[in-house]
């Protein structure tokens, strides 16, 4: 098993406080990392998308006090958001007896935001931590400095996915992740949409990787409206399969572009959705300019605390940055992201770091790891050392 670099901070939280919300896709690793967890501690754990688990968990005063100095493991607690009320009561009552940690982890397959609406009832007793896919450091951590990072961007971060014997098995994983999403998990989230037109939505997106979405384009060719189009995307968004990123323009007088860029976040499922099954015809797809930015923009994302904001900038003279790393109104980073052998920066890269004036500038590229200074500043990197680079800056 590839150990997860979320598992001592999941244990860190249970430990400081009264109860702690993993999120994260279906089928990234929460229950794998849970078990884990239980392992080290007295634990109960519950699936709430088993009958008999879910009526268990209806009566949960009975079964907290059944189960008193345990950790309560409440799988896809989605599917039951009312329990958060009576669970308060609950807290609030250790607390009282000066028993104030560790007695409630919650697993969930919709977004942070979505969740906290619904837990809000627990605010100042509950701490939220999201599980992305297996990043590129999990990765070298287990098979060693000379891992292939093509295998991770072409396969993606799901455990079966990553971990398959081969392509065409980790693919046909993929393909069937989709359709179950599709077919199985939604429906049973509430909205009732015909399977096949999310499909040919999800399809677009991932044909439209790194762009901005054109509503009025897709609503036309779903027959649909624009405003159903806004709903599909934030649909996958609270999945945690699409990822949204805003424009940067804080402290910029300069006009700039307004709508956000889409990216379906796992490279292995864009890939699945696009039909690309190895290196080699992604190497020769289209896509494969944006497929990396996606994968590299999801790494960084696995690694920054929620208080780093992630943007793009563009302005209408040509400006443009891929990623703008904000760490507080006063710091920034500037990211180019390039796959190609030549690492060649832009003009439009130089006149966007006028504007912005980032603390520091960096090419992360697809080549050697080793970092090298280029003119104005810039710094060329790979993306391994990128990451440390960072959890370094964010842990100090």
């Amino acid at each position: 098993m590839i150990t997860r670099k979320l598992e001592a901070e999941l244990l860190m939280a249970l430990d400081q406080n009264a109860a702690v919300a993993l999120v994260g896709p279906r089928q990234v690793g929460k229950t794998t990392l849970a078990n884990s967890i239980a392992g080290l501690r007295k634990a109960v754990y519950l699936d709430l998308e088993d009958p008999h688990d879910l009526e268990l968990a209806k009566q949960i005063k009975a079964l907290f006090e059944q189960n008193a100095g345990s950790t309560l493991i409440l799988d896809e607690i989605q599917r039951l958001p009312e329990i958060f009320a009576p669970i308060r009561g609950l807290i609030d009552k250790q607390r009282r007896k000066g028993d104030r940690t560790g007695h409630f982890l919650f697993l969930g397959s919709a977004s942070l935001d979505l969740l906290r609406q619904s837990s809000e009832s627990l605010a100042g007793r509950i701490a939220y931590l999201e599980l992305f896919p297996i990043n590129a450091l999990e990765l070298a951590h287990h098979a060693g400095p000379k891992t292939d990072a093509n295998t991770l961007w072409v396969r993606g971060g799901f455990p079966d996915s990553l971990l398959s014997t081969n392509d065409k098995v980790s693919l046909a994983w993929r393909k069937n992740f989709i359709t179950t999403y599709l077919e199985r998990d939604i429906p049973q989230l509430g909205p009732r949409i015909p399977a096949e037109t999310l499909r040919r939505f999800w399809t677009m997106l991932a044909h439209g990787q790194g762009t901005a979405v054109n509503a009025s384009k897709l609503a036309a060719n779903l027959d649909v409206s624009h405003t159903t189009i806004n709903r599909y995307l934030d649909l996958f968004v609270d999945l945690l399969l699409v990822r949204t990123i805003r424009p940067f323009s804080a402290n910029v007088k300069k006009r700039t572009v307004r709508s956000p860029r889409t990216y379906v976040r796992d490279s292995g499922v864009l890939h699945a959705l696009l039909n690309i099954m190895g290196i080699n015809d992604l190497l020769s797809h289209p896509v494969i300019g944006k497929s990396w930015e996606g994968f590299v923009i999801e790494n960084i994302a696995s690694v920054l605390p929620p208080h780093v904001g992630m943007f793009y900038y563009r302005t209408s003279d040509g400006a443009e940055v891929d990623l703008v790393l904000e760490f507080n109104a006063k710091e920034c980073w500037a990211i180019e992201i390039k796959k190609g052998a030549t690492l060649k920066l832009e003009r439009g890269f130089h006149q966007a770091c006028q504007d912005l004036k980032p603390e520091r500038s960096y090419l992360i590229h697809g080549g050697r790891p080793a970092a090298f200074p280029m003119n104005n500043g810039v710094t060329a990197i790979g993306l391994l050392p990128f990451m440390e680079i960072l959890l370094a800056e964010v842990s100090g």
